[in-house]
């Protein structure tokens, strides 16, 4: 597990990540003088961890791993549920603090969507590239949310946390993503 962990990366992304999200409730704690982080910040807190985190998704060896006789879709389903609890807890962990990511239902919504559409695009275009889209639409999405039921799927991460359009899109892509890695793996790099 240990050689699995240092292969991925993984300390180094977990303490980026959380580190990122650190300094974001560190600053607005600071700086706020309202206790609850805006949706906004909550939605790009989440896609940065998520980008920091996928990263792990491929080790620097990928034929090692294709000819290796362990059964690796179980391992890549548990490496993604690993991921979205650490945006889980690391952002749910502030609730009782002064300065507070949430509601939860956003942070798992967002954090599920956008973990599967990150692992959907790691299966399409390699893990090194497997952040650009999820990035780019979060933040397009998050600044510019549009109403109906078309512009809430669109706009689906920048949606309240009630938005049924917004938890359907969420839903789907996490399940087709996790999905996709845990049969393919990542897309080979050339």
């Amino acid at each position: 597990m240990t050689l699995y962990l240092r292969a991925r990366r993984v300390p180094l992304a977990l303490a980026a990540s959380v580190g990122a999200a650190a300094l974001i409730w560190a600053l607005w704690l600071v700086f706020s003088t309202d206790r609850d982080l805006g949706a906004l910040v909550v939605v790009l807190t989440v896609v940065l961890m998520v980008a920091v985190l996928s990263t792990t998704l491929v080790a620097p060896d990928e034929d090692l791993e294709r000819t290796a006789a362990l059964r690796w879709p179980w391992r890549r389903v548990a490496h993604l549920l690993a991921a979205l609890a650490v945006v889980l807890v690391v952002l749910l962990a502030t609730q009782p603090t002064g300065a507070r990511f949430g509601p939860g239902v956003l942070v798992l919504r967002d954090g599920a969507g956008l973990l599967g559409l990150t692992a959907l695009c790691a299966t399409v275009v390699g893990a090194a590239r497997a952040w650009f889209l999820p990035l780019g639409w979060t933040v397009v999405a998050a600044m510019f949310p549009q109403s109906g039921a078309w512009g809430a799927v669109v706009t689906w991460q920048g949606q309240p946390p009630s938005s049924r359009p917004g938890a359907w899109v969420a839903a789907v892509l996490a399940v087709t993503g996790v999905l996709a890695y845990a049969l393919l793996g990542a897309a080979r790099r050339e």
